[in-house]
């Protein structure tokens, strides 16, 4: 009786140890930028992305690996106690959300964790527009992700990069590069939003979204 009562009691304490092994914890944000893997979309206006997140890296200092079983370029820090992960999707723009989607998924992370940073041909060059959710807006890397996480509760940063002549076909002007002018604001933008990500982090999105706006409008 006492031998069955102690064994039962020892098992009412036991704590299942895969628990300690669940990949969730509740301080970790991901910070995905969208683009085109390869040297033939490097620096182009579609991979506007991909370039905040490595401006994100190069301030935070954080090291760049690929990481096959989410398709992903990932870059890893800790910062006031949260543990970042910068995401750079491999899978081509119209497949981000299979990364996305798995990286969610293996770090079970709530959409309010989650910020996706992506060009906007509708947006002119030198502006950015954070949002705590909203619509693709036509943009195929950010409906691939809507798709894979069933929702569009996630917070979206739009670059934006302008349309040439105020054309609607726009796919030479968004795989192009920017010229000399578009650089040098565009390197302003970007440490803008890098800013505005910092603020995201500590302080909400509501906060951040008061960086919304034409950087040169900013300054002033």
């Amino acid at each position: 009786m006492f031998v069955a009562r102690r064994h039962k009691l020892h098992a009412r304490g036991v704590r299942s140890p895969k628990k300690k092994f669940e990949p969730r914890m509740e301080n970790i944000f991901l910070i995905v930028g969208l683009g085109n893997p390869g040297a033939d979309y490097a620096k182009t206006r579609h991979n506007a992305g991909f370039l905040l997140v490595e401006k994100l890296a190069a301030r935070w200092k954080c090291d760049w690996t690929n990481e096959k079983k989410f398709r992903a370029r990932i870059a890893k820090t800790e910062r006031d106690g949260k543990k970042i992960l910068l995401c750079e999707p491999q899978t081509f723009m119209n497949l981000s959300g299979e990364t996305v989607g798995a990286l969610k998924n293996f770090y079970q992370l709530p959409l309010t964790q989650v910020l996706v940073a992506a060009d906007d041909a509708d947006l002119p060059v030198g502006t950015i527009r954070l949002r705590a959710s909203g619509s693709s807006g036509g943009h195929h890397g950010l409906e691939s992700i809507e798709q894979h996480v069933a929702s569009r509760e996630f917070a979206r940063l739009k670059i934006g990069i302008g349309r040439k002549d105020g054309l609607r076909e726009i796919t030479g002007h968004v795989l192009g590069k920017f010229d000399f002018a578009e650089s040098e604001l565009m390197e302003k933008v970007l440490e803008r939003a890098v800013d505005q990500i910092e603020i995201w982090l500590n302080a909400g999105v509501e906060k951040a979204m008061q960086l919304n706006g034409s950087v040169e409008n900013l300054e002033k």
